[in-house]
């Protein structure tokens, strides 16, 4: 069975598939212009840090030349991410913003969640994904509704207070 790949088990080693992320237009439009930032003056800024830092000399011990280069590394890969966002994302009109207390507690120890994409931002607001459990379990939710999830730590209950559009 030389030159086979593994199976991986009932799926048969097919990977699944990824949902398209949603993104609300404030921040595709907040993503394309890092993208845009990035890939001009960005790439620019770090060639020039690189070829100053190739001027100081021998490379093996340049601390200033690998600080360029991972820098230009990390901002590479930040690129792919935002390509692969950029190419992917479903635009959705609106999200929901979900004030939960957990069981036990009092209102004024509510917490906000806006289920969506870890790109998003909501002032007053911690996002949340939707595959999460609590994210999974608010979706639909209305004001008013118990919840009750199975957390990593054990099944945890809430009541969402108010269910606001973002």
């Amino acid at each position: 069975m030389r030159g086979r790949a593994p199976t991986g088990g009932a799926r048969g080693g097919i990977l699944p598939a990824m949902s398209n992320p949603q993104l609300s237009q404030a921040a595709f439009d907040k993503l394309k212009a890092e993208f845009d930032d990035l890939t001009t003056r960005g790439r620019i800024e770090v060639a020039n840090k690189i070829e100053r830092a190739r001027e100081e000399g021998d490379l093996k011990e340049n601390a200033g030349y690998h600080a360029a280069k991972d820098e230009q590394g990390h901002m590479e890969g930040r690129i792919r991410q935002l390509e692969h966002l950029l190419e992917n994302a479903e635009i959705v009109d609106s999200s929901s913003i979900y004030t939960i207390v957990y069981d036990g507690d009092s209102d004024d120890m509510a917490e906000r969640y806006l289920i969506g994409n870890m790109e998003e931002e909501v002032d007053g607001a911690d996002v949340i994904s939707p595959t999460s459990p609590l994210g999974a379990a608010l979706d639909g939710a209305a004001a008013g509704d118990v919840i009750t999830y199975e957390a990593p730590n054990g099944a945890l209950t809430v009541r969402v207070v108010k269910v606001e559009s973002a």
